[in-house]
């Protein structure tokens, strides 16, 4: 792993300089993003729930943002909740605020507790670095020279 590969959003450093994580790592084609939780720039829960999940994702688009990605470009999901019951129909329209169709492929987990007193929930995604020719938003042609001489025979 090369040092550019790490992703570290201003005022996320004493997540990698203090916990000795990265938010994020560009590997091959993929931005791999620890969890977010939805919390202050104290490291605190934000106590009401709803807050909290949009907290969450804010975070998770800083993230996003610093590999000068969207959540259009996340392609996975993973969600650890405490109270998953209790909370996800308020998640879920969290959520969808900062998620469109197409959705990513997703898993919610229902756990006892997250690193953070308080915390209800950890957001975890993956998401599709863009090349040269998508970076600027132009989608990319697929196959090229090469992939339309095959069919063509």
């Amino acid at each position: 792993m090369k040092k550019s590969d790490v992703i570290v959003p201003k005022g996320m450093e004493m997540a990698y300089d203090g916990f000795h994580f990265a938010p994020a790592l560009k590997t091959g084609r993929w931005l791999r993003c620890s969890g977010q939780l939805g919390t202050d720039e104290k490291f605190a829960a934000i106590p009401e729930p709803e807050a909290q999940f949009a907290q969450a994702f804010e975070n998770v688009k800083r993230v996003l943002a610093a590999a000068k990605l969207d959540f259009s470009d996340v392609v996975e999901m993973t969600t650890f909740h405490v109270g998953l019951q209790q909370h996800l129909g308020t998640f879920i329209a969290v959520k969808d605020r900062y998620l469109a169709a197409p959705y990513p492929a997703w898993t919610a987990i229902g756990i006892v507790e997250l690193a953070v007193p308080g915390a209800l929930v950890e957001i975890r995604v993956t998401a599709r670095l863009r090349d040269r020719r998508t970076a600027k938003g132009k989608p990319a042609k697929r196959g090229g020279k090469a992939a339309a001489k095959r069919r063509r025979g």
